[in-house]
């Protein structure tokens, strides 16, 4: 099957063929200038240069011919849309190349879903592994933001909310919400003083875990 890449080659070794031909044409024309006051020319019934350049120009308008033709293909081939009409057959696919490259298709679609069942399997069993660790269970909300629920919340709605800023994400900001506000003393000590996101996490899970403890 001629791939794009393989149309695009033969266009080019046309186009050079053309050119090694305009370069003969003008070759013969050259050979045959001369002074007409002073040459007598017998002119032949067969002329074999005159036939030599028409031979040339035949060919010189074949080739650009094919040029045009291969070109066109290419644009459409290109643009994904139809093949134009007149175009001939033997540039295109058979039924049996385009079956091969939709079994290809298939295959490799179907190993891409497996890939992403896996990697979504894999986010599962990670997510889960952190809630146990940490206690804690991590979402995205949005870009570059972060919603953490304590395994001890009293409420479902109780969580905080960070944002990854600064190059690359390596500074996490709280930012406020209805549950942060109730705890104003752990962000004191740990957020703004000792600037320690693990010790603040870390403490108020022992506090969260003591408020549940002593109920």
């Amino acid at each position: 099957m001629l791939k794009i890449e393989e149309l695009e080659g033969e266009r080019s070794r046309l186009e050079e063929e053309k050119k090694k031909l305009e370069v003969q044409l003008e070759q013969l024309t050259l050979v045959g200038d001369y002074d007409q006051s002073k040459t007598k020319v017998l002119h032949l019934a067969v002329n074999p240069a005159s036939e030599a350049r028409q031979g040339l120009r035949q060919d010189q308008a074949r080739l650009q011919e094919e040029c045009e033709r291969l070109r066109t293909l290419l644009g459409a081939l290109e643009r994904g849309g139809p093949v134009p009409a007149g175009l001939e057959a033997s540039c295109l696919p058979s039924s049996k190349e385009v079956a091969e490259l939709k079994k290809q298709v298939e295959s490799a679609e179907l190993k891409n879903q497996r890939l992403k069942e896996v990697f979504q399997t894999k986010i599962q069993e990670f997510r889960k592994v952190c809630y146990t660790l940490t206690g804690y269970q991590v979402d995205i909300t949005r870009e570059s933001q972060y919603r953490l629920t304590s395994m001890y919340a009293e409420h479902k709605d109780d969580c905080l909310i960070f944002k990854a800023t600064g190059p690359s994400g390596t500074t996490m900001q709280l930012l406020e919400t209805e549950f942060s506000r109730t705890v104003p003393e752990l962000i004191e000590l740990h957020l703004l003083r000792q600037d320690s996101i693990p010790a603040f996490l870390s403490a108020l899970t022992l506090e969260l875990f003591s408020r549940q403890t002593l109920a």
